[in-house]
């Protein structure tokens, strides 16, 4: 917590504004759309809820086909399902992590000499990274497919000076408890077009129809946030900057530490804007490293520190056996060798270097270290 969460949060208790509706909710949508250019913004109960009413504004219907990355955490793809659609998988490119805008081209190309354009695109920001967003912007624009930003995990992020999360007409937000910021658990929509935004939260509190009787025209969900929790989130928007400084420098230690070991590669930078790091990904290769990721998590996991691989990509997992994909061998890689190393910002630097230590030991060879890079 950044300190002020506290206070904001006795407040709710004090003023009796302890349910889906306050000033510290007002509050924290105004505070939050100031940070994303003054697009309005809607706070609900968890990114994957914003995720479902942007795909419900984008008008997705059962049948229909989104398109999104294949390298992400599932909540990007469940959306897709719960409105009776299809999800079709595109693979990484390499520079960012993030969906490969030419096989993008390729799907939509294929797909418009058939007739059967997809109804949307979800793309995902991974880690922290925007994608590439002027070339996988051109080629929806070009066949008329909307984008809706997956930002979960990217807020403070940039593309080309602008902030994650205004690069299309809609975006999510998540402020579960292990992202940059959170309020225990959380969401937000973030839309150009204020009508829009107003149809979500009519949606997001139950679609009740206005006047006194319970009465409802169509579909509704509880996705609201309380009043408590949006005071949570008010206190952790005042030290976002220190945040995303925070998690960048962790990775940038990282690096910094274990650049003279060959073969053990932090997530790319890309070159056209801030990459927050919200964790700290690193890439093994084996044949150089002398050591392979499982190793390395499994010694990590024997000094009771927690790592994982990246996200297992969708096209591999059960759930969506059978799906279209385009690719899938870059996805697969950074599967097979990527790691996520711990990363939160409440990470001290000494527990932080216990972490650096285990990783040097572990590629320790018989009769010396592994190989050296090159000065």
């Amino acid at each position: 917590m950044g300190g002020e969460e506290q206070a904001f949060v006795r407040e709710a208790f004090e003023t009796n504004w302890l349910s889906t509706v306050g000033p510290h909710l007002d509050a924290f949508e105004l505070e939050f759309s100031e940070h994303l250019d003054g697009r309005p913004a809607l706070a609900l109960a968890s990114g994957t809820a914003a995720l479902h009413l942007g795909l419900r504004l984008l008008d997705v219907q059962p049948g229909d086909e989104v398109v999104c990355p294949t390298l992400t955490f599932v909540a990007s793809v469940n959306p897709a399902l719960y409105l009776g659609a299809r999800p079709i998988f595109i693979d990484s490119e390499r520079r960012s992590w993030n969906m490969d805008a030419a096989l993008l081209a390729e799907l939509l190309e294929a797909r418009a000499k058939e007739g059967r354009l997809p109804k949307a695109i979800v793309v995902v920001h991974l880690y922290g990274q925007c994608a590439d967003m002027d070339a996988i912007d051109a080629v929806a624009e070009r066949h008329g497919v909307p984008i809706l930003e997956d930002a979960a995990e990217a807020l403070g992020a940039t593309y080309r000076g602008r902030p994650a999360g205004t690069l299309a007409p809609l975006a999510a937000f998540s402020f579960n408890g292990n992202k940059i910021i959170t309020t225990t658990g959380g969401g937000m929509l973030v839309g150009a077009d204020a009508a829009s935004l107003a149809r979500a939260r009519h949606w997001a509190h139950q679609a009740r129809d206005p006047g006194i009787s319970y009465e409802h025209s169509e579909l509704g969900y509880n996705y609201r946030l309380s009043n408590v929790l949006a005071g949570i989130g008010r206190g952790q928007l005042r030290v976002l900057a220190q945040r995303v400084e925070r998690r960048r420098a962790i990775a940038f230690r990282y690096r910094d530490a274990l650049s003279d070991l060959e073969g053990l590669e932090l997530m790319p930078q890309a070159p056209y804007g801030l990459h927050t790091n919200w964790l700290s990904c690193m890439l093994v290769r084996e044949e150089r490293l002398g050591v392979s990721r499982d190793a390395l998590i499994d010694a990590l996991a024997s000094a009771s520190i927690e790592a994982r691989p990246v996200w297992k990509p969708m096209h591999l997992q059960p759930l969506f056996d059978g799906c279209e994909r385009r690719g899938g061998a870059v996805a697969e890689d950074l599967f097979s060798r990527g790691i996520c190393l711990p990363s939160g910002t409440g990470m001290s630097d000494s527990q932080q270097g216990r972490v650096i230590d285990v990783i040097r030991a572990a590629v320790e060879r018989p009769g010396g270290r592994a190989p050296r890079r090159e000065e």
